[in-house]
């Protein structure tokens, strides 16, 4: 388990400031990083203070054998083990996986922000969010909330049974409370944002493609310890892990070629971002389902989340909302087709097409609806109070000259005055003169 909450935390750092740093434009290529690497000091910090007592306090006891109060079946008792004083050292382990899904989490909505999002506004965006989003939602599906099988839930409100619900709702590793939740955050910030100058006038082609592809097998790497670490079923552990890895490879090879075979057909050629992106959206869609489907369907569910999503990247020209680097074509519109895509495909007769009933898709179907309003709202009030406060979004000469200089006083590529040099320092033309290349064309 440690080895797996290790592997998420890369997936942050190094793995995800990689990938969304080579989609950006080189004048912010730096920031985008930054938000990856101050996500995980900032929802780190706020995990052990409250995250963990608000998530999971009236599922683990303190080490004196008490449990938090739950508020209304929505989270637990923020200070029942605050900054972990009573938490029983022997859920440690636990606390620390929990900890870099959070963190994850958080730093995924980046990617919707690139370019124009005040760092100062995300360094307290980021505590309000998973307070009001994350932590809520965590309890609420893993945590015996409302969203789990548990009697009262949502899933027990839809289908009765004997003290919980006839049929539990599946999220085997975050396919609501990770990329539900984050993509949605992503598209109402980049909406209560605005679009970046020039969208849809100018080019914003990726900056450097090596440091996608790399931050993408590095996520790849990482998503093993994501799902295979988030084994249920503790009686079958050999049976179990190989199935969750199987089914993650899996999937993740259809989605990729899936992504490849649209953009041949649409486009003419496979590129090096589709197949990078390919990757993420089939790790996105099979993480609800790894523990829940076997090889052929994980296969099926890669392919339609590989060629849903990309043609999902392209919606934002059609809505004219600015998701720069594609969180809500990839995480948001990939978590809906492995959150609901399990309702048909789950093994045991449990799917629609496996020989079951159409009761788990609509389980499935509700709860992800629930999350998606959860998330919206939440992220609407936290980036709301920012904006008519400190302000969200630079100012337009700040936004021309590059986030980099302006927030970090830095550039990735200041070759001329021996790299990353302060903004006080005397530049050459060349490197304020940076081109405009940036986000997905």
């Amino acid at each position: 388990m440690l080895v797996s909450a290790s592997l998420v935390l890369l997936m942050t750092a190094p793995g995800l400031a990689l990938f969304y740093g080579g989609m950006s434009r080189s004048k912010s290529v730096l920031n985008m990083m930054m938000m990856s690497f101050s996500a995980i000091g900032v929802v780190g910090i706020v995990y052990a203070l409250w995250g963990w007592s608000m998530s999971y306090s009236t599922t683990f006891a303190t080490a004196d054998g008490e449990t938090g109060k739950e508020i209304g079946k929505l989270f637990s008792d923020p200070f029942k083990q605050f900054g972990l004083e009573t938490t029983d050292p022997a859920n440690y382990v636990f606390v620390a996986f929990q900890l870099t899904f959070a963190v994850i989490t958080a730093a995924l909505i980046s990617g919707a922000v690139a370019d124009r999002l005040k760092f100062s506004a995300w360094l307290v965006f980021l505590p309000l969010w998973v307070t009001l989003s994350y932590f809520p939602l965590a309890h609420m599906v893993w945590g015996g909330g409302f969203l789990s099988g548990v009697q009262d839930g949502l899933a027990d409100l839809l289908f009765s049974g004997d003290g919980a619900a006839e049929v539990a709702p599946i999220d085997y590793a975050g396919g609501t409370v990770v990329h539900i939740n984050a993509g949605v955050a992503g598209l109402v910030l980049a909406i209560l944002l605005g679009k970046r100058l020039g969208f849809g006038k100018e080019p914003m082609k990726p900056h450097n493609l090596t440091l996608t592809m790399i931050g993408a097998g590095l996520l790849w790497f990482g998503w093993f310890g994501f799902n295979v670490g988030s084994i249920v079923n503790l009686d079958a552990y050999e049976t179990e892990t190989g199935l969750v890895w199987l089914n993650t490879t899996l999937a993740t090879c259809a989605a990729m070629m899936g992504w490849l075979l649209v953009e041949k057909v649409r486009d003419g050629k496979g590129t090096s971002l589709g197949a990078a992106s390919g990757v993420v959206a089939g790790l996105v869609a099979i993480t609800p389902a790894c523990g829940n489907l076997v090889p052929w369907s994980a296969i099926v569910l890669g392919l339609f989340a590989g060629g849903l999503c990309a043609l999902a990247v392209g919606l934002k020209y059609r809505f004219g909302y600015d998701d720069s680097l594609d969180v809500v074509g990839v995480h948001l519109v990939g978590g809906l087709v492995g959150t609901v895509g399990v309702g048909f495909l789950a093994s045991d007769d449990l799917g629609l097409l496996t020989g079951g009933d159409a009761k788990q898709l609509v389980v499935q179907v509700v709860v992800a609806l629930f999350a998606m309003a959860w998330s919206a709202i939440a992220t609407l009030l936290v980036g709301l109070a920012i904006k008519v406060t400190m302000g969200l979004r630079l100012d337009p000469e700040d936004e021309v000259e590059g986030i980099d200089f302006v927030e970090h006083g830095e550039s990735a590529y200041d070759l001329g005055t021996g790299g990353g040099a302060r903004r006080t320092s005397v530049l050459t033309s060349t490197a304020t003169t940076t081109p405009a290349e940036g986000a997905r064309a």
